[in-house]
């Protein structure tokens, strides 16, 4: 692959905080740690080494080791879970929703990014460890937003009834999902590895946890990804002080409200993410998920008959740490407390919303992590790349808004006017020398010359409509050429990744395109990158 780059605020499709972020603008410093340049990463490994216990680490390998019982490893995979139980090893984060074979393409970005990381770390830090971790969201419960994915411009859906956290969702009813994406695909050697990929991982499993566990391994497992699924008994008594202070003192609420009030005073241009509850919490049992909420001087379960007072709260917390899920606010502090994390990686709506997040995790004790926006690209085939080129356009252009890209390419190809006023008032000032010289010598010409002035300004009046007609015809032909590799690149007019499954680029790359992304995405290079097959 060829790889080139564009700034990410010169893509417009990142909002201004997190350009603002990337530019490390002062404004900004107080709403995160350390800036990810892996200088820092030093002060961060002492950080975090002196405040995160070893019987954490002890609890989390045990976690990991269970969790995978039945499954088999890679040996880097194996390795890694087990260096974590020492003080020397840290962990490199990225997490993700259990979309339906991965969902959109920048799935893989996020889980490159991380692993890519972790050697970076490695090879400036030879003394110490470090682990990639996917972190699964079994614990949502938005089945809508993970039910299908794209493929070749339909979406392949897997509709059925649910409720709960997604992760216990059993895999009943993919055989048609299946049956409708194999027939899209062909009967290539790449198509046929896709099936036997999808079948192994949502035929021959009985949830979506245990179905997405098998698909990012084997996408992945060979470069030591470790999974984690937070619904975890274990890992969730570590959380247990921390839920106390969110929902019996609010905590949380009243610091990110702080930093939300703090961030909208720095900028007016700032969106704010995801805004916090008064508790962050969502009681979790028996296909339920719902809010806990103060009502009546004690705690409710919302759309539920489940009530407690506040000291039946602390004893099911202290009983049943696992019924309590944290939300979009509460799972980054989870994932801090139980992991020995230097840094989260994620998108730019990610990352807005943990740089609303630090002064929560100082109140309560927690090293904030450092935030790394992940690897965005664009990815070109040969073919693609030479259409491009033959329109005459630079590869940053086509990240303009469509109306604008064409009005633009359109008035530079136009610069050259067809009018022929010119040449006819050249003609006619000819035409006059030779009135004067048939005046002269035989005025029975004057006729003669007459109309062959007329007959050659009628040709040049036919020569000018067939060169408008063609310029528009040339005009007409550049839009829909200009429109089309737009709007494969982009389709739906977004990003490219956000939008393809990667099925459809390994259709076409097969093997070789999770070791081509490792080889060519960069996740400290601070630009959006460009990938010509």
């Amino acid at each position: 692959m060829e790889v080139s780059c564009i700034p990410f605020k010169e893509t417009g499709y990142f909002s201004k905080l997190i350009c603002d972020y990337l530019d490390q603008k002062e404004d900004l410093k107080p709403f995160y740690n350390r800036f990810p340049q892996l200088e820092n990463f030093q002060h961060q490994i002492n950080e975090k080494k002196a405040n995160f216990p070893m019987a954490n680490r002890a609890v989390l390998v045990d976690a990991l080791n269970r969790q995978y019982e039945g499954i088999s490893l890679s040996e880097s995979t194996q390795e890694n879970i087990t260096s974590l139980g020492s003080p020397k090893t840290f962990t490199v984060i990225t997490g993700h929703q259990l979309n339906l074979f991965t969902g959109p393409l920048y799935f893989l970005y996020k889980i490159v990014s991380t692993i890519n990381l972790t050697i970076k770390l490695k090879e400036a830090y030879p003394d110490h460890d470090f682990v990639p971790v996917y972190w699964m969201a079994t614990e949502d419960h938005d089945f809508d937003e993970i039910n299908y994915f794209n493929f070749k411009g339909q979406k392949v859906q897997w509709n059925k009834d649910v409720s709960g956290a997604v992760g216990s969702i059993a895999t009943d009813g993919l055989e048609a999902v299946f049956e409708t994406f194999s027939a899209g695909m062909g009967n290539s050697r790449n198509a046929e590895a896709l099936r036997k990929l999808f079948q192994q991982a949502y035929l021959e499993h009985d949830s979506l946890a245990q179905a997405t566990r098998f698909l990012a391994d084997s996408l992945f497992g060979s470069y030591g990804l470790v999974i984690v699924d937070g619904d975890d008994t274990a890992l969730k008594q570590l959380l247990q002080p921390y839920v106390y202070k969110d929902i019996i003192e609010n905590v949380p609420f009243q610091k990110v409200t702080a930093t939300i009030n703090a961030l909208e005073e720095t900028s007016s241009n700032y969106k704010i993410q995801v805004n916090p509850r008064e508790i962050n919490y969502f009681y979790h049992l028996d296909g339920i998920r719902e809010r806990i909420v103060h009502q009546n001087g004690g705690f409710e379960v919302v759309d539920t008959d489940i009530k407690f007072s506040p000291d039946e709260l602390k004893e099911e917390l202290q009983n049943h740490p696992e019924r309590f899920s944290p939300n979009v606010i509460a799972r980054p502090l989870f994932q801090e407390v139980v992991l020995p994390n230097l840094c989260y990686i994620g998108g730019g709506g990610e990352l807005a919303y943990w740089l609303e997040l630090k002064s929560y995790f100082d109140a309560l004790g927690v090293t904030f992590p450092m935030l790394l926006l992940r690897n965005s690209a664009l990815i070109m085939t040969q073919k693609e790349k030479s259409k491009v080129d033959k329109l005459g356009l630079q590869v940053s252009e086509l990240f303009w808004n469509q109306n604008t890209l064409i009005n633009k390419k359109i008035r530079e190809i136009s610069n050259i006017d067809i009018d022929f006023s010119p040449q006819k008032k050249h003609l006619e000032k000819q035409f006059e020398d030779l009135y004067t010289l048939a005046d002269q010598t035989d005025k029975t010409f004057l006729g003669a010359v007459k109309a062959q002035e007329a007959k050659q300004k009628k040709g040049l009046d036919v020569l000018e409509k067939r060169l408008l007609k063609a310029q528009k015809r040339k005009l007409r032909d550049h839009v829909v050429r200009m429109t089309e590799i737009q709007n494969a690149l982009f389709p739906n007019q977004s990003l490219q990744e956000r939008q393809l499954n990667f099925s459809e680029l390994y259709l076409e790359m097969g093997e070789e395109l999770v070791p081509g992304l490792m080889d060519n995405l960069d996740p400290l290079s601070g630009n959006f990158l460009i990938l010509e097959d």
